[in-house]
């Protein structure tokens, strides 16, 4: 398959006025975006899943990226890691935390360990998430609203990450200094800020 990277000028009608919100969202219109404008079900889902969680999340902005940036390392997503690794940064994650899950570690802080444990514990078991693993996340001082942003967070990114997979995005230059590839540099440190 060949995808499009589309604009203002080659995107179905339906995209266009998606493309212009985003556009002054980011100030600019990242490539994943301009995959997903082939679709208006896919661009605006993924804007829509978005925007629900940054406006009514349980989960705190740097919990939301951390489970997204912990997911896409685990879906071996090189553009989702690169751009939530500045995501995170600019959502005030520490940039120890975000090198650790980067290299397909856990935080050091043992709530958010439990939140990335949880996503992929969620994920390895399709949704049958063992009841020790349920009260495991709970123990934490999470709860059932929290474990269904994780869902929502999971949806998100398995959109975004297979997109990326399928399309083979190329990576924006606004998130170049961030820049990941499990195949060839895990381990090195992006240039994230603390």
């Amino acid at each position: 398959m060949k995808f499009t990277l589309h604009s203002q000028t080659t995107a179905p009608e339906a995209s266009k006025p998606i493309i212009e919100q985003v556009e002054k969202t980011y100030g600019f219109f990242p490539n994943l975006y301009a995959v997903f404008a082939e679709s208006p079900v896919a661009i605006s889902t993924y804007l829509h899943i978005s925007g629900q969680l940054k406006a009514h999340g349980a989960l705190t902005p740097q919990e939301q990226q951390i489970a997204m940036l912990a997911v896409s390392e685990t879906n071996n997503c090189d553009y989702c890691v690169a751009a939530h690794s500045m995501m995170a940064s600019l959502n005030q994650v520490p940039k120890e935390t975000i090198q650790q899950l980067r290299e397909g570690g856990n935080p050091s802080d043992l709530k958010q360990a439990a939140l990335v444990h949880f996503a992929q514990v969620v994920m390895e078991h399709r949704g049958w998430v063992p009841e020790n693993e349920q009260e495991a996340f709970l123990a934490a001082g999470y709860t059932t609203r929290h474990a269904l942003d994780v869902l929502a967070i999971l949806a998100l990114k398995t959109l975004s990450n297979y997109t990326n997979h399928l399309a083979k995005t190329p990576l924006d230059s606004a998130f170049e200094s961030h820049r990941w590839s499990k195949r060839e540099h895990a381990g090195t440190a992006c240039e994230c800020a603390s």
